[in-house]
C-alpha cells in the first residue's frame, strides 16, 4: 500500500480519461474496526466503484497542527518550537493516524477482481468539508464516496450544515458524491434543496401537489447496491438530464398554471405537508392520504388539458409535429406519474417516521414528568437540608465560641510549656556539660570515636558477632592492640540515652577482679568497650557447647565463689547499692586462666530507696531479666532488692552441680537431698566428687534459691565464709594430688615415645600412634615391638585409651590454675 501526506488541499491528481474514486473514511486511533458509516461507504465502493476506477484513494482529515505538548501537560505554538522538533512530532502523529485506514485496508484486500492499487491520504485542515471540496477541485475526484449514520434527510437538515451536506452542497457538477446510509444511497442530482435557502414566509408553503412535484423532479433514492458506470453519469448524463429536465418543467408548470377549483384547493389543502411546521406531543396531524390519492389519479386529464392548450399555441406547425409532440408529452407525463407514485410511497414513509418521532416525543414528555417530581423532591430535600444546615450552623458558632475560649487556654498553656522546656533544657544543658566532663578527665575511661568503633568492628561486619541479647549485639574486635568486645545498644529514646550515659558514669567507676571491666565507650552512639574473654561463658561449660571440656569439681567450687564475691562487690557499692537482675550462667565469663568475672552489668538497676527484706510492696514499672532465674517475689510483686539476685545465684550453684535446665531444678535436687540420692543426679563427666563438699554446696545452693527474700541468707556474712573454707579444702586435696598427676607408660607411644593423641591398635595387639604406625607400615611389615611379620595392616582406633587421655591431660591443665 502506498501511503501519501498532504497539508491543505495537494495529493495525487487524476489523468486525462481516468476514473478517479475517494472514500472518505472516519475512525479513531488504534480502532481495529473503524466508523460503522465508513465501513458501509468502504464496502459499497469496493463492491461497486473498485472494479472500474483507475485510481483508489481513502482519504481522512485530521486537525491542523498548531501545537505541541509539554512534559509537564502544556501546550506550546509550532512557533516558539524548533523546525526539527515540529517535524519529528508532525511525522509521529500522522503515523499514528494512519492506523485508521488498517481496518478499511482489510475491507480492501478482500476483493482480488481489480488490479487497482488502493492507495490512503492524510488531509490536515481543521474544516474536513472544506478540505474534500478543495481536494475535488484540485485533484479531479470524479466519485466522492461518504458514509452517514442516518438516512432521513430531514434529519441532516433539522441538525445544521453537516460534512455531507456541505460537501453535496458545494462540490462540483464534475464529480458525483455518494453518501452511503444505513438502507439507501444519496446522490448530490438526488437533492432537491441544495443550494437553496429555507423558507421562512407561511405563504411560501407549497400545496401536496406542488412539494411532490418538486420532490419527484429532483430527488432519487438508491434502493440497489448497483449504479450505472459513473464514468457514462459524469459525461453523458448532464446532458441527458438538462433537456429531460426541460420539458419536465414545461409540462408540469402547465398544469400548476390551470385554476384551481374550490375541490381542487380543498383537496391540495389537505394534503399539504405539514413537517416542517413547529409541533410538540400529540400536535403532530394526521395526513389523510385518500385526498392525496385522487389528486394524484387525475394525471390523465391534466394530460389532455396541457394537450389541447399546446394544441391551441401551436396551430402553425404540421400536423405530424404536432403529433409526436403529444406523444412525447404523454410519455413524459406518464413517466412523471410513475415518479409521483414512487414519490407519494416515499412521503408516506416519512409520515410514519413522523408518527415514531410522535411516540419518542410522548416519551420524552413522560420522562420530563418523571423528572419534574424527581426535581421537586430535590428542591424539598435541599429546603429540608438547608433548615438543618441552618441548624448545624448555630451549633457551629457555638462551637466555634468553645474553640475560641479553648484556643485562649492552649496559648497560656504554651506559654507555660515553653517556659517550662526552656528551663529543662537548661538543666540538661547544665547535666551535659557536667557529664561531659567527668568523662572528659576520668582517666578510668576512654571516649572512644564512632571512627573507630567501626574501623575495629569492619563496619559492624556480621562475622564480628559473637552474642546477641534484648539490649544489642556484641563484636570482638581490637581497639589499642588490645583484644575488645564492643556491645551496641540500641537507643531508641532520649530517655535511654539519659540511662545510658548514667550507666557508663557507674560502670566506668566498678574496678573488681570478678566484673568485667569497662575499658571505654562511644556514648553518642551507644557503644560499650569491653575486655574480652578468651574462654567464654559458663553456660557453654555446663552443657558442654562449642566442644568444651567438662570443668572438674575443684574449679567449679572456684567458679561459684569468684561469683559470690562479685556480687557481694555490687550489692555494697556506694552511695546505691547495684542489682544485676539477669544473673545467669550466659553472663558469667572466663578469662584464659578460667578465672569468672561477671558480666552484662549495663543492665543493673541502680537502687535509689533499698527495699528492706519485710516489704512486699514496693514495686517497679518494668521486669527486667530472664526467665527461670527471676526471683518469684520480683516476678510476683516487681520488688528490687540485693536479695533478688541471690535466688540467680542459687539457681546456677546447682547447675553446676547438676548439669540440668533451671526448670524444676530446685525441687528435684530439694528431694534427692531429702533422700539422700544426691549422688545419682550429680554431673556424670565429673567422676570424683567429694561427696561432703558436695552436698554442703547444693544446700547452700537451695538456700540461695528459697521462695521468699527474707529466708534467703546474707550473701557476705553467711555465704560467701562457707564457699570459701570449700574452696580451701579443695585446693589443698588439689595438691596432694598433685604428685600424681605423671603420665603412664601405656600413655606413650613405642615408636615415638610421645603421649598419644589418636591411639589406635595393630595386629600385634600394641597401640601406636595413628600417623607414627602408618608411616611404619609404609616403609615395614613387621611388629615395631616384636620384630615379627604382622598378619594384617588394619587399625582399630582405641576409644578407651584415648578418653583417658584427654581426662588426665584436662585434670594436669586444671590443676595448674588453682589457687
Amino acid at each position: 500500500m502506498l501511503t501519501q501526506e498532504m497539508s491543505g488541499g495537494g495529493g495525487p491528481k487524476a489523468e486525462e480519461g481516468q476514473l478517479f474514486v475517494a472514500v472518505a473514511v472516519k475512525g479513531l486511533i488504534g480502532d481495529k474496526l473503524g466508523g460503522a458509516g465508513s465501513r458501509r461507504a468502504v464496502r459499497w465502493a469496493v463492491d461497486n466503484l473498485l472494479p472500474k476506477a483507475d485510481k483508489f484513494v481513502m482519504i481522512h482529515v485530521i486537525p491542523t497542527i498548531t501545537s505541541i505538548p509539554t512534559p509537564t501537560g502544556d501546550r506550546l505554538p509550532v512557533e516558539e518550537v524548533e523546525e526539527s522538533v515540529v517535524e519529528m512530532y508532525v511525522r509521529d502523529v500522522k503515523k499514528e493516524y494512519e492506523t485508521v485506514f488498517v481496518p478499511f485496508l482489510k475491507m480492501c484486500k478482500s476483493t482480488r477482481s481489480t488490479k487497482c492499487k488502493v492507495e490512503t491520504l492524510l488531509l490536515e485542515y481543521d474544516d474536513p468539508a472544506k478540505a474534500l471540496v478543495r481536494l475535488i477541485s484540485k485533484s479531479g475526484v470524479n466519485s466522492l464516496v461518504m458514509g452517514s449514520f442516518t438516512s432521513n434527510i430531514f434529519t441532516w437538515r433539522t441538525k445544521g450544515t453537516g460534512v455531507p451536506l456541505t460537501v453535496l452542497r458545494y462540490a462540483p457538477e464534475t464529480c458525483e458524491v455518494y453518501i452511503v446510509c444505513k438502507d439507501r444511497i444519496t446522490t448530490k442530482s438526488m437533492d432537491p434543496l441544495i443550494n437553496r435557502e429555507p423558507c421562512t414566509s407561511p405563504h411560501a408553503a407549497a400545496t401536496a401537489h406542488d412539494f411532490l412535484r418538486d420532490w419527484a423532479a429532483s430527488f432519487h433514492t438508491l434502493r440497489s447496491p448497483t449504479l450505472p458506470d459513473p464514468r457514462q453519469s459524469t459525461e453523458a448524463g448532464t446532458r441527458r438530464s438538462a433537456s429531460a429536465r426541460e420539458l419536465r418543467f414545461e409540462a408540469l408548470s402547465l398544469t400548476c398554471n390551470k385554476p384551481k377549483t374550490p375541490q381542487s384547493s380543498k383537496a391540495s389543502s389537505a394534503t399539504t405537508p405539514e413537517i416542517f411546521r413547529r409541533r410538540r406531543g400529540s400536535d403532530i396531524p394526521q395526513l389523510n392520504y385518500s385526498d392525496f390519492d385522487k389528486t394524484c389519479t387525475k394525471p390523465q386529464s391534466n394530460v389532455e388539458n396541457i394537450v389541447s392548450e399546446h394544441r391551441d399555441s401551436d396551430r402553425s406547425p404540421p400536423e405530424t409535429s404536432r403529433k409526436s409532440k403529444k406523444v412525447e408529452i404523454e410519455e413524459e407525463v406518464e413517466r412523471l406519474k410513475n415518479e409521483l407514485q414512487s414519490t407519494v410511497f416515499k412521503y408516506k414513509q416519512a409520515c410514519e417516521e413522523l408518527f415514531s418521532t410522535q411516540n419518542k416525543v410522548k416519551m420524552l414528555s413522560t420522562e420530563y414528568l418523571n423528572e419534574s417530581k424527581r426535581v421537586n423532591n430535590a428542591v424539598e430535600k435541599e429546603e429540608l437540608q438547608r433548615n438543618t444546615a441552618a441548624l448545624e450552623k448555630e451549633r457551629y458558632m457555638k462551637a466555634v465560641k468553645e474553640v475560641e475560649t479553648a484556643k485562649a487556654l492552649l496559648a497560656r498553656e504554651f506559654c507555660q510549656r515553653q517556659i517550662a522546656e526552656v528551663n529543662a533544657l537548661r538543666t540538661y544543658l547544665e547535666k551535659k556539660k557536667v557529664i561531659d566532663q567527668l568523662l572528659g578527665t576520668d582517666q578510668r575511661y576512654r571516649k572512644y570515636t564512632i571512627e573507630e568503633i567501626v574501623t575495629a568492628t569492619e563496619g559492624f561486619s556480621p562475622e564480628k558477632v559473637i552474642g546477641e541479647g534484648g539490649y544489642g549485639k556484641v563484636y570482638q574486635c581490637s581497639l589499642d592492640s588490645t583484644p575488645a568486645a564492643v556491645k551496641v545498644v540500641r537507643l531508641d529514646t532520649p530517655e535511654k540515652k539519659q540511662e545510658f550515659l548514667k550507666e557508663v558514669e557507674v560502670l566506668s567507676q566498678l574496678r573488681h577482679p570478678h566484673v568485667v571491666l569497662l575499658l571505654g565507650a562511644c556514648p553518642e552512639n551507644g557503644c560499650l568497650v569491653y575486655e574480652y574473654l578468651e574462654n567464654g561463658s559458663l553456660e557453654e561449660y555446663i552443657f558442654h557447647r562449642k566442644n568444651k571440656p567438662p570443668l572438674p569439681w575443684f574449679i567449679r567450687f572456684r567458679l561459684i565463689f569468684e561469683v559470690a564475691c562479685g556480687l557481694a562487690f555490687l550489692h555494697s557499692s556506694k552511695p546505691e547499692p547495684i542489682v544485676h537482675r539477669d544473673l545467669k550462667p550466659g553472663n558469667i565469663l572466663l578469662n584464659r586462666n578460667y578465672v569468672s568475672k561477671i558480666a552484662d552489668v549495663g543492665l543493673a538497676k541502680l537502687v535509689t530507696d533499698v527495699a528492706p527484706d519485710n516489704v512486699t510492696m514496693y514495686r517497679n514499672s518494668v521486669l527486667a531479666g530472664t526467665l527461670h532465674y527471676i526471683d518469684p517475689e520480683y516476678h510476683r510483686t516487681g520488688t528490687i532488692r540485693p536479695k533478688s539476685d541471690l535466688y540467680a545465684f542459687g539457681i546456677i550453684i546447682l547447675q553446676l552441680l547438676t548439669a540440668r535446665n533451671p526448670s524444676g531444678i530446685v525441687p528435684a535436687v530439694e528431694n534427692a537431698v531429702k533422700k539422700g540420692t544426691l549422688t545419682e543426679m550429680l554431673d556424670k563427666s565429673v567422676t570424683d566428687w567429694p561427696l561432703a563438699e558436695t552436698e554442703e554446696l547444693a544446700r547452700i545452693g537451695l538456700k540461695c534459691a528459697e521462695f521468699r527474700c527474707r529466708d534467703r541468707p546474707d550473701l557476705k556474712s553467711e555465704v560467701i565464709p562457707v564457699l570459701k573454707r570449700l574452696v580451701e579444702t579443695a585446693n589443698s586435696k588439689i595438691k596432694k594430688e598433685g604428685s600424681n598427676l605423671r603420665a603412664p607408660s601405656h600413655y606413650f607411644c613405642p615408636i615415638l615415645r610421645e603421649i598419644m593423641e589418636e591411639p589406635e591398635i595393630a595386629a600385634d595387639g600394641f597401640t601406636y600412634e595413628r600417623k607414627a604406625i602408618l608411616a611404619w607400615l609404609e616403609k615395614h611389615n613387621i611388629s615395631p615391638v616384636t620384630r615379627q611379620k604382622l598378619d594384617h595392616f588394619k587399625l582399630t582406633p582405641n576409644h578407651t585409651l584415648r578418653s583417658a587421655i584427654r581426662d588426665w591431660k584436662s585434670r594436669v591443665r586444671f590443676s595448674n590454675v588453682v589457687v
